[in-house]
């Protein structure tokens, strides 16, 4: 069973999406369908792996197929209009849970700019229960899908999700001691040659001609307003790190700036530590 249908699956891992795909459609877990080969499919589910396949061999990705995608050891709904959670983006949580662990009792305030499907928030929010958290995504369609994800999970009353570009007008008097933001940040023509181009939002992951236009504004409008009291965690691209760190050292002199790399070695996060010691 599982043979057969990699064999209709395109991509890098056809028998991996497989397990995947009969494993969401069968309600099994994918050590049941390995040890089960001889198991077969009810004529509902072969309708249903029939209807998948056509979208996957349309180029449509594996998580929109399914509607949802796991990130953190969490379960969210993903649509077309939010960017598929990625391995990469747990290295924000755990330095964010870190900066938590190492200061308990005195993050209580999070803002996380860009939320897309909310993963960010909701990851934390699950594991900080008395933070508060203000989230924001320019897209509202994106915005309706972490308010989704952010019930699915039993958060609802500790974010609040604005519609905003990157800030809202009405922001509130007091500062954050933890800022995140995991904003578009590929340069437009990298983009273009990204087998991702044109099949997940280019609003969320166009950043202009360097990748650092929403970056950029970020920076200069969170320093304009003294918003920060703790760590600023930024998800930059592989490149970028020596730009970021140079352009933040900018906005706030004397802050503590670090370039952290992902498990392939990649600069992919950066860390402003401003006040919070």
């Amino acid at each position: 069973m599982i043979n057969s249908l990699a064999a209709q699956i395109p991509g890098e891992t056809p028998r991996l999406d497989a397990q995947v795909l009969l494993a969401h459609v069968t309600g099994h877990n994918r050590t049941w369908l390995l040890s089960h080969p001889e198991a077969s499919l009810t004529t509902e589910q072969e309708k249903a792996i029939q209807a998948a396949t056509r979208q996957l061999v349309k180029g449509v990705p594996l998580p929109y197929v399914l509607g949802h995608w796991e990130f953190f050891g969490l379960d969210f709904i993903v649509t077309p209009s939010v960017l598929i959670p990625r391995p990469e983006t747990e290295l924000l949580i755990e330095v964010a849970l870190q900066l938590i662990r190492t200061h308990p009792g005195r993050v209580h305030h999070i803002l996380d700019i860009g939320t897309g499907s909310g993963i960010i928030p909701i990851t934390l929010a699950t594991h900080v229960p008395h933070a508060r958290f203000m989230a924001t995504d320019i897209s509202s369609a994106a915005i309706k899908i972490a308010q989704e994800n952010a019930e699915r999970h039993g958060v609802t009353d500790s974010i609040e999700f604005i519609q905003a570009d990157l800030l809202p007008n009405d922001m509130p008097t007091f500062p954050f001691e933890l800022i995140c933001a995991n904003l578009p940040y590929i340069p437009t023509e990298t983009l273009k040659a990204l087998e991702i181009y044109g099949k997940e939002p280019t609003l969320a992951l166009d950043g202009g001609v360097d990748g650092l236009d929403l970056i950029r504004r970020l920076i200069s409008v969170l320093s304009e307003k003294n918003m920060v009291e703790g760590l600023l965690l930024l998800e930059i691209e592989q490149r970028q790190g020596q730009t970021v760190k140079t352009l933040a050292g900018e906005y706030f002199p004397g802050a503590d700036i670090q370039i952290k790399k992902d498990l392939a070695g990649n600069d992919r996060l950066a860390i402003i530590n401003i006040l919070l010691q």
